[in-house]
């Protein structure tokens, strides 16, 4: 059985600074917390306006 990684308790707060830098930190977190899905990103005028996260739950 593979073990799962617990969720935050709370949401991923901004990273003070780069808005860069926050969208690429919150991008690591939720790659890193995903066992199955997608992270897709919005992009309005060359800057990350958004993050979107789809989870699958595999059971076989």
């Amino acid at each position: 059985m593979r073990s799962t990684r617990p969720l935050p308790a709370s949401p991923p707060q901004p990273v003070p600074g780069n808005p860069t830098e926050a969208a690429l930190h919150a991008v690591a977190e939720a790659v890193g917390r995903l066992q199955f899905g997608v992270v897709q990103l919005v992009v309005h005028d060359g800057r990350v306006v958004q993050l979107e996260v789809t989870e699958r739950k595999r059971f076989a």
